[in-house]
C-alpha cells in the first residue's frame, strides 16, 4: 500500500484556508476528503475534513488507534446514534462502527492519534453544554477532553469581539480549527475554515476583531509509534 506524507513534519507551523482546497474522492463512493496532515496510505495517522454525500455510508471498520471527530454540518450516524452539528465524538482504540448519513454531513476527523490505553467512548453535544469563563481577555472555554497522562487537551473556545487573551506557551503543540468569526495573531489574520498547527514550543497570542469560535487541541504534537 502506498504511503502519503502531507504536512508530516510536526516541527513546522502550518496554516491552511481549507475552503480553498479541492475535495478529493476517497475509495468509498460519496465520501470526499480534504487532507490536512497525513502519514500513511488508506490506514494512516491523519487529520482531515471529510464530506459525506446525502444517503452515503462507509463500510464497517475498526479504529486500531482511535478516532475523534467534530460534526461541522449535517448529521453523522452509526449504529450507536445520530450526531448533529456541534457533536464531538471520541471512539477509543479498537472500537468499531459503520458510519452513514441521511442528509449528508461534514466532519473534522483525526485518526490513529490516541494513546493505546484510552478506553472510554465520549459523545458531547457542544450546543447544549455549559461554557466556562477562562480569561479576563474575553475568552470562554468548553472542555471536551483532558488526559493527565499524555497532557492532551481538547476544547472549543469562544473569544469575544475585541478580545485579547494572555499570550500562551504551547509546549506540546496546538491545533486550531476556526468554526466561525475571525482570529488574528502576530503572524496574520484568519477566517472561518482555517486550520492552524502550531508546533511544540511555539508561543502565540490571539485576538479577534468580530469574535470567534474555534476548536483547539493541545499537548499532543509529540512523536508516536
Amino acid at each position: 500500500m502506498s504511503s502519503e506524507l502531507i504536512n508530516a513534519d510536526f516541527a513546522q507551523r502550518v496554516v491552511i484556508a481549507t475552503d480553498t482546497m479541492p475535495w478529493v474522492p476517497s475509495p468509498q463512493a460519496g465520501v470526499e476528503r480534504r487532507m490536512l496532515d497525513r502519514i500513511g496510505g488508506e490506514v494512516a495517522r491523519a487529520t482531515s475534513l471529510v464530506r459525506y454525500a446525502p444517503a452515503s455510508s462507509f463500510p464497517a471498520h475498526e479504529h486500531a488507534r482511535g478516532e475523534e471527530f467534530l460534526v461541522l454540518g449535517g448529521v453523522f450516524s452509526d449504529e450507536y446514534g445520530d450526531y448533529g452539528e456541534g457533536t464531538y465524538v471520541r471512539n477509543p482504540p479498537r472500537s468499531r462502527h459503520t458510519p452513514r448519513t441521511a442528509p449528508g454531513c461534514t466532519i473534522l476527523v483525526k485518526l490513529r492519534q490516541m494513546s493505546p490505553t484510552e478506553a472510554q467512548r465520549v459523545v458531547i453535544d457542544t450546543k447544549n453544554t455549559t461554557w466556562r469563563a477562562r480569561d479576563p481577555g474575553g475568552l470562554e472555554q468548553l472542555p471536551l477532553h483532558a488526559a493527565s497522562d499524555t497532557g492532551e487537551c481538547v476544547v472549543i473556545e469562544r473569544l469575544a469581539a475585541g478580545g485579547q487573551p494572555a499570550e500562551m506557551d504551547c509546549p506540546g503543540g496546538e491545533e486550531i480549527f476556526i468554526l466561525s468569526g475571525d482570529l488574528r495573531d502576530e503572524h496574520g489574520s484568519y477566517r472561518a475554515g482555517t486550520w492552524i498547527r502550531n508546533p511544540a514550543g511555539f508561543r502565540r497570542g490571539l485576538g479577534s476583531n468580530n469574535g470567534a469560535t474555534y476548536w483547539a487541541k493541545r499537548g499532543h504534537l509529540r512523536p508516536m509509534p
